[in-house]
C-alpha cells in the first residue's frame, strides 16, 4: 500500500467515488462523514483531503486546526464552492484548492505533488542489505545480529540524506553543504571522517563497504 489519506466528505456518492478510486491507486484511506471524528484519525497520516460543506465542524476550520497542530501534514480542499473568496480563504492553510466537479486523475496528480513536496512518499521500512530502517521512529537494526544501531546526530542527518536520494551520485559538496550548511572547501576532511566512523556502525566490513559506495573523485553513493 501507498500512503494513508484521511478524507473528510458528507457526501456518499463524491466520497464513494473518491475513496474507491484512491484505493485503486493504493492508497489506504480513511473515508470520514461526520467531521467532528477527524482527531481520532489524525494520527499517522501522510495528507487530508477536506470538503468545506458539512454538518457541524466546517472544512475551513476542521483544516485551521490540523495545520495548527501538524503543520507538515499537507491539505486538500476539494469543494463545490468556488468562489474566489473561498479560494484564498483556504489556500492560507491549505496548500490546494480543488473545485467540484473534478477529474480523478487531476485529483491523484495533486495528491503525489503534495506528497513528494512534503518528502512523504519515501517508504516506512527499508531494507538495506543487513539493515532494517525505520523511518517512522528513525531506529536502524541490524537484522542478522538483531542489535539496534545508534548513530550520533550528525551520522543520522547524512545516512538520511543518502536515504532520500537512492541510487543518486551525491558529491561531497552536496552533502556536506546540506549537513552543516555551509560552504565546502577542497580539502576538508570533515565529511570523510564522518562517514568513516557512520561506515564503522553499518558496514559488515567498513574496509570493504556495501552500502555507503565512494566514487571516487567525486563522492557517495548509496544503491538501493
Amino acid at each position: 500500500m501507498k500512503n494513508c489519506i484521511l478524507y473528510i466528505e458528507d457526501d456518499i456518492e463524491v466520497g464513494d467515488l473518491v475513496t474507491r478510486d484512491l484505493q485503486n491507486r493504493g492508497y489506504t484511506i480513511k473515508w470520514l462523514t461526520c467531521p467532528d471524528q477527524y482527531l481520532d484519525y489524525i494520527k499517522n497520516i501522510d495528507i487530508v483531503i477536506l470538503d468545506i460543506m458539512m454538518p457541524g465542524l466546517d472544512g475551513f476550520t476542521i483544516g485551521q486546526r490540523i495545520k495548527m497542530s501538524n503543520p507538515d501534514l499537507p491539505i486538500v480542499f476539494l469543494s463545490a464552492r468556488t468562489a474566489i473568496e473561498d479560494k484564498l480563504k483556504g489556500l492560507e492553510y491549505a496548500e490546494d484548492f480543488i473545485t467540484k466537479p473534478f477529474y480523478p486523475d487531476e485529483l491523484a496528480a495533486r495528491i503525489e505533488i503534495l506528497l513528494r513536496r512534503f518528502d512523504k512518499t519515501s517508504k516506512k521500512i527499508i531494507q538495506l542489505k543487513h539493515l532494517e530502517i525505520d523511518l517512522k521512529v528513525n531506529s536502524i537494526l541490524n537484522t542478522e545480529t538483531n542489535t539496534e544501531i545508534i548513530l550520533t546526530e550528525k551520522q543520522h542527518k547524512i545516512f538520511l540524506y543518502f536515504l532520500k536520494h537512492p541510487n543518486q551520485i551525491l558529491t561531497k559538496e552536496q552533502i556536506y553543504e546540506y549537513i552543516w550548511d555551509q560552504e565546502y572547501f577542497e580539502g576538508d576532511k570533515t565529511l570523510m571522517v564522518h562517514i568513516r566512523y557512520l561506515r564503522q556502525k553499518i558496514e559488515r566490513d567498513p574496509q570493504n563497504p556495501e552500502i555507503i559506495e565512494t566514487i571516487r573523485g567525486i563522492g557517495y553513493r548509496v544503491k538501493q
